[in-house]
């Protein structure tokens, strides 16, 4: 089950390059059901993601290198590519934030995902001041309805 709420960022930290990131290029067989192959730095997936917003079951299979080109070449719409960082945030436990910056098509888009043991600690999480108007609950800012749009 992935718990996560989701967040547009207009300014994120100057100091970006002091965190760790991967780098990600990912496309979308199908967007209901999601289904989507990505590669992350140098690991290869495939994801099955349920219905919801702020809660929805997730399966991740790895992929070969040779099988996630081939699958890759069949997705529908645009191939999104991004930098996520990872940022460490402390409130009453650690939390890693996700901040997606995003190349290609959608150049100049930052997006903030948090995840969550549980619903409960999702609505109780108050985010940093940096962080943006939310989105988790709008769907607009889903990566399988951007590769949609254009």
């Amino acid at each position: 089950m992935e718990i996560e709420r989701k967040f547009l960022v207009e300014t994120p930290p100057d100091c970006l390059s002091r965190f760790p990131f991967r780098e990600i290029e990912q496309g979308y067989l199908s967007t209901d059901p999601v289904v989507r192959v990505r590669k992350e730095d140098d690991s290869y997936y495939l994801t099955y993601k349920g219905k919801g917003l702020l809660s929805r079951e997730e399966y991740n299979l790895p992929l070969t290198q040779a099988s996630y080109e081939h699958l890759l070449a069949k997705a529908d719409g645009i191939i999104l590519t991004k930098r996520r960082y990872l940022i460490p945030f402390f409130q009453k436990r650690e939390y890693t934030i996700e901040l997606d910056v995003f190349k290609g098509h959608y150049a100049g888009l930052v997006l903030a995902e948090v995840e969550f043991e549980t619903e409960e600690e999702a609505s109780a999480f108050c985010p940093p001041d940096w962080f943006g108007r939310e989105v988790t609950f709008s769907g607009e800012y889903q990566n399988s309805r951007l590769s949609r749009q254009g």
